[in-house]
């Protein structure tokens, strides 16, 4: 679909020296990439409930995140590879408290899979905020901050979008809440006299949500039909691990991962929820940290 990068140096420079291999490279650059219109799918939904494609507005909103996320071909293909490292350990925590599997594409669009800052200091896959952390049982300080613990982060979302799912009795609505907040939602629901997000004038971020997710969720489902190509030992993979309990304090983590043969950097890497060199642990807490298998590092 491209000339890989040697190639095109070459054929730069050819066409540099001689006016007629310059003419060729450009016909052969207009022939060999295209970009084409996508065509809509009949049907879509999120959790269930069916997007009003029949809307103009809800067409072009939706074809617009196809679009964006379709050609943002480099972001796309990491968001394949994350998928298949991080999806097998949300998928089941969602299951375990009825949130549809839909949503493990919200943490798509909030954090790309990766342990995201926000400017206004929400964090994680989940991109929770302090306040929300700690009021859902979560420790946030500057030793401990387990917004970056994946299936903990992943527990308070989903309590977060249960109690949200229920006080709107639709989960397009408690996905827009997430973004938002539940009030936000409210808020603009009795201001507009509607019930339905479809129905909603918001602002770019909520108003652009559900599309996001409905379009990842679309492509990640059918790559080959969005132009994805892979195989199988291009994804990436979760690395096993094994669980140490620690109940005191830890002065020097560098020398803690050299006790498991393994360096600050993996430990950190497996542990990102430990977020100094050191553990306090004055209340004698007991922790679990993951310990990689043997073989994956050495």
């Amino acid at each position: 679909m491209f000339v890989g990068l040697l190639s095109l140096s070459a054929l730069f420079i050819n066409a540099v020296q001689d006016p007629q291999t310059n003419e060729n490279f450009e016909k052969k650059l207009i022939n060999d990439y295209n970009v084409y219109a996508l065509q809509m799918p009949e049907q879509l939904d999120f959790a269930g409930e069916a997007l009003p494609l029949n809307d103009p507005d809800i067409y072009e909103r939706m074809d617009r995140e196809l679009l964006v996320n379709t050609y943002w071909q480099s972001n796309g293909l990491l968001l394949f590879k994350r998928a298949h490292k991080y999806f097998p350990i949300i998928e089941p925590i969602l299951k375990k408290h009825n949130i549809p599997d839909d949503f493990k594409y919200l943490a798509v669009i909030e954090s790309g899979l990766t342990n995201a800052v926000s400017p206004a200091g929400a964090k994680g896959f989940w991109q929770i905020m302090p306040t929300t952390g700690k009021e859902y049982g979560l420790e946030v300080n500057d030793n401990v901050d387990e917004r970056y613990h994946l299936e903990k982060a992943t527990e308070v979302a989903c309590e977060y979008l249960k109690k949200s799912k229920q006080d709107f009795g639709s989960w397009t609505l408690a996905a827009a809440a997430y973004n938002a907040g539940n009030y936000g939602v409210t808020k603009q629901l009795d201001r507009q006299k509607v019930t339905d997000y479809y129905d909603l004038l918001l602002g770019e971020e909520t108003g652009r949500y559900i599309f996001r997710i409905v379009a990842l969720k679309e492509i990640l489902n059918n790559p080959l039909k969005y132009g994805f190509n892979f195989r199988e030992k291009d994804l990436y993979s979760d690395i096993p691990t094994y669980t140490v309990k620690v109940d005191t304090a830890v002065t020097d983590f560098a020398d803690f991962a050299k006790g498991f043969g393994i360096n600050y950097k993996v430990l950190k890497i497996h542990n990102p929820w430990l977020r100094e060199s050191f553990l306090n642990n004055k209340s004698r807490k007991l922790y679990e940290i993951k310990i990689p298998e043997k073989g994956y590092y050495n």
